[in-house]
């Protein structure tokens, strides 16, 4: 039973084993096949390509997804973006394997003439494989090198395996037109698995002892601060340079790196390189995924713009992907010229890109350029422009995205690693305060009040709720329903954003715990998907109009259960309501289109206005969630359910405060001081205090915990002025060294002394560290500095009972030890999901620092910051 856990929490902690293990294996594998090749002179075979396509998707692209999760789960920037970046890599190489095998046996296969069918890919046959998987091999080779430049920031092993995959890739690209270049990246594989199994080895044995036994990790081949202008770190100005502590690693570099790759791949495409777009559709279809996880890790964060842009971003390339697959495959370029004249779903593509403008305009000029970039690629993909100059027109604007989305991949990566803007992004446009007063203008000129309001029911996800409905809608307008060319165009625009993408939404509305929320897309969802398959691909499988007996009751049990939405919608926002209305007339057109008695124009009308709402309600619904303030009228419920509490619901165990309320601290204080123990947040995770004046409220907190009494417990103060008073022995470089990480989630353990006494340690000095040693932190938590000032320092240790998981919540506080505590200070979901880090300070001068416990600050950030702090010294 120890061991397992053991085993898991090791893989758990140092997810780039799995990450590098998976490189390694995918790399040893084509290592294989290409020394094979040279030696028999002999391609593999179809069945060779096919397994050695599902080897590299299974082990290079799902076991190193998996390790993509685990590294945002640590709050990992750099192998949270590379690995899952490299996870499609792998899977895009192994799924083009496949594709090819699989086209050159239908090049063998003879049909009879009179069984030609609509879903035979015809130009299948002429499959050029190879020019497909070399533009997507030079968009990851890009990407590699800026990968493995940045990890250079961070440890000396990373940058020779990124760099080394950045060279194989090259010689991969090489030997696909001549077959000497398989020798070279046979070699190059050779060192990836080399370093690989090096790296993996050394990092699992880092999570098993806790500390580096192997040289290569821990400390970087040159400081990251070296590539911007670095400025002090003190206490008093760490609020303007230190981020926010998440739970998870930052996604933007994630999701540049995905726009880079798509637009790259299109620039190929638009550019004529690429004349059939299968193998495209699957690297897009695999990257565009990596984007979503982008968005849905944004909306982990409670970052309301990157989940909506980064959908939008994925929608936006498998939309077109899809469009332009279904083009070269199935139709044909001057088949389907006149077919997409009649197609406007890029219409609501721009229109969305000028709102996501719009709501950059109060983040950096780097932001709004990405962005006014993509507006130029949403007007270069309209429908009604001719086909030749459109093209040259959208590769114009893919390559124009590629170059600002490589800038932007390359400064939030570095921005992210040093934790300050390092890389220039440019300044702000306006101010938020501008932006909201803009926003807020209708609203004035109807309500006559200028005054901001306080707080908004809108939520993350509910902007792209509307984006998918509202691009659906547009998407399914059809001038008549005898064009089967734009009916299987139009298959995309409206089964991936209604259907597809809506499920995902619903899958976030689900991790919120909105069950009404989630129920809307599902039902949604399934509205699209069955339109789909009725109105455009009803033609591809001889469903139509007159034999749709099953659709005509399905539209009728819709109708029955949207009238329960639009019940439920009267409680939430006249947008919501009006959406719900508009839908419930769609039903009506879909069930009018099965009886054959449907009036076009009325369609046309109703989709026309549904995706007006739905543009609206996205809109209002970013701002007001943007900025947490209903900026934008959503309208008001037009009725509300109150609910009431039970009488016989059963009070806490003990005093739970709010952390919000100068009384409530003031409660806990005096708690406190009266030798009490209580559940506090901090920075981290929830904490269990007690006054360093009362020992028996210190060896009580033992008892509570069930905590070993070996174990010692360390002290927080608000501020290091305080131990400056004391005046402990402590050197220069350890002064330094604090600085740059107090305050933080980094405790240092130092040297015992009579000096704690002068710090506010009275009674309790024996009951707090070791005899010889005692870690100190300054937490970076308002509440808790406060609190700290009015009791003086604080006996601290995690809320849990000792061995079980650490307390993120205080609810999870009060019901685990609250029949044991005086008084739980009330403060929400913590910060963090793991404790601090801790750092032994005891030897910095003679042998440095040592990691003691690898906490929510990365041990590689640690030995940076010291070997920065330590390189001024010298």
């Amino acid at each position: 039973m120890a061991s397992t856990a053991g085993f898991a929490a090791v893989f758990y902690s140092e997810p780039a084993v799995l990450g590098l293990l998976a490189n390694v294996v995918s790399a040893f594998l084509l290592c294989l096949q290409n020394f094979t090749v040279v030696h028999t002179s002999l391609r593999p075979q179809e069945a060779e390509d096919i397994l050695a396509g599902v080897h590299l998707i299974l082990i290079g692209g799902f076991v190193q997804l998996l390790a993509g999760f685990l590294a945002f789960r640590k709050y990992d920037h750099l192998g949270g973006a590379a690995f899952l970046t490299f996870s499609a890599l792998w899977s895009s190489y192994g799924a083009t394997r496949i594709i090819a095998a699989a086209s050159s046996s239908l090049q063998n296969i003879t049909l009879p003439s009179g069984n030609a069918s609509h879903l035979l890919p015809t130009g299948m046959a002429h499959l050029s494989a190879s020019q497909s998987a070399v533009a997507g091999l030079v968009a990851y080779i890009s990407i590699s090198f800026i990968l493995s430049f940045c990890s250079a920031t961070v440890n000396y092993i990373m940058p020779f395996i990124f760099g080394a995959i950045a060279l194989a890739l090259v010689f991969e690209a090489v030997a696909l037109f001549g077959q000497w270049a398989l020798i070279v990246s046979g070699v190059i594989e050779l060192v990836i698995v080399t370093c690989g199994l090096y790296g993996a080895v050394a990092l699992l044995f880092k999570g098993i002892t806790q500390r580096y036994v192997l040289p290569g990790f821990g400390h970087p081949l040159f400081n990251v601060l070296l590539l911007g202008s670095a400025q002090k770190r003190s206490s008093k100005a760490i609020g303007e340079e230190k981020k926010k502590n998440t739970k998870y690693a930052e996604p933007m570099a994630l999701g540049n790196i995905c726009d880079t790759i798509s637009s790259f791949l299109f620039a190929f495409y638009f550019f004529g390189y690429m004349k059939n777009f299968c193998v495209g559709a699957a690297w897009i279809s695999i990257i565009s995924s990596c984007q979503l996880l982008s968005s849905f890790y944004s909306y982990l964060r409670g970052d309301v713009y990157y989940t909506t842009k980064f959908g939008v971003h994925s929608l936006y390339w498998l939309v077109m992907a899809w469009e332009e697959f279904i083009l070269t495959t199935f139709l044909g370029l001057a088949k389907a010229q006149e077919s997409r004249l009649g197609m406007f779903g890029g219409w609501f593509f721009l229109a969305t890109a000028c709102m996501l403008f719009l709501m950059s305009t109060h983040k950096d000029t780097l932001e709004m350029l990405q962005n006014a970039s993509f507006i130029i690629l949403t007007t270069a993909s309209i429908h009604q422009i001719p086909m030749p100059g459109a093209y040259l027109f959208l590769g114009a604007a893919c390559s124009l995205c590629t170059a600002l989305s490589m800038y932007a991949t390359f400064a939030s990566l570095i921005n992210s690693i040093g934790e300050k803007a390092l890389i220039p992004v440019g300044a702000q446009a306006m101010s938020s305060s501008a932006l909201q007063t803009t926003l807020m203008a209708a609203k004035v000129f109807f309500t006559r009040s200028k005054n901001f309001p306080s707080g908004t029911s809108a939520e993350v996800p509910d902007a792209l709720f509307y984006i998918c409905n509202g691009l659906a809608a547009v998407s399914a307008i059809q001038g008549s329903f005898s064009d089967p060319s734009r009916q299987q165009l139009s298959i995309p625009s409206v089964l991936i954003p209604g259907a597809i993408t809506q499920l995902y939404v619903c899958r976030i509305q689900v991790q919120g715990g909105r069950r009404f929320g989630c129920i809307l897309p599902f039902c949604y969802a399934a509205f699209w998907a069955a339109w789909t398959w009725l109105r455009f691909a009803g033609h591809l499988v001889n469903i139509g109009a007159g034999n749709s007996e099953g659709f005509t009751a399905g539209s009728i049990a819709f109708l029955v259960l949207n009238a329960f939405l639009i019940i439920l919608a009267f409680s939430f926002n006249v947008v919501l309501l009006c959406m719900s209305l508009a839908m419930e007339l769609l039903t009506i057109c879909f069930l009018l289109f099965t009886l054959e008695n449907l009036p076009l124009p009325f369609e046309i009308v109703m989709l026309s206005i549904f995706s007006i709402i739905c543009f609206y309600g996205a809109t209002a619904s970013l701002a007001n969630c943007m900025f947490g303030k209903d900026l934008m009228m959503m309208g008001p419920p037009l009725f509300t359910v109150e609910s009431s509490k039970k009488d016989t619901e059963e009070p806490p165990p003990c005093i739970c405060p709010k952390s919000h309320c100068t009384s409530g601290l003031r409660t806990i204080a005096d708690l406190l001081n009266t030798g009490a123990v209580c559940g506090v947040p901090t920075d981290t995770v929830y904490a269990l205090a007690a006054s360093c004046k009362h020992p028996q409220a210190i060896e009580k907190v033992y008892k509570i915990k069930d905590r070993p009494q070996e174990k010692p417990i360390c002290i927080f103060i608000s501020n290091l002025d305080q131990l400056r008073a004391a005046s402990p022995p402590i050197s220069p470089l350890l002064w330094e060294f604090m600085e740059n990480v107090y305050p933080g989630g980094i405790g240092c353990i130092i040297k015992k002394g009579e000096w704690l006494k002068k710090l506010g340690v009275g009674a309790g000095y024996s009951r707090v560290g070791t005899p010889d040693s005692i870690m100190i932190r300054v937490p970076d938590l308002t509440v808790l500095v406060h609190l700290i000032d009015m009791t003086g320092p604080l006996a601290i240790t995690s809320a849990n009972p000792s061995g079980e998981v650490d307390s993120t919540h205080h609810d999870m506080v009060i019901s685990r030890l609250g029949h044991k505590l005086e008084g739980v200070l009330c403060d929400g979901e913590s910060d963090e999901v793991v404790a601090s880090t801790v750092v032994n300070c005891t030897k910095i001068d003679e042998s440095g620092i040592t990691i003691v416990r690898e906490g929510c600050v990365p041990a590689g950030k640690v030995m940076q910051i010291f070997e920065s702090v330590k390189n001024r010294a010298i």
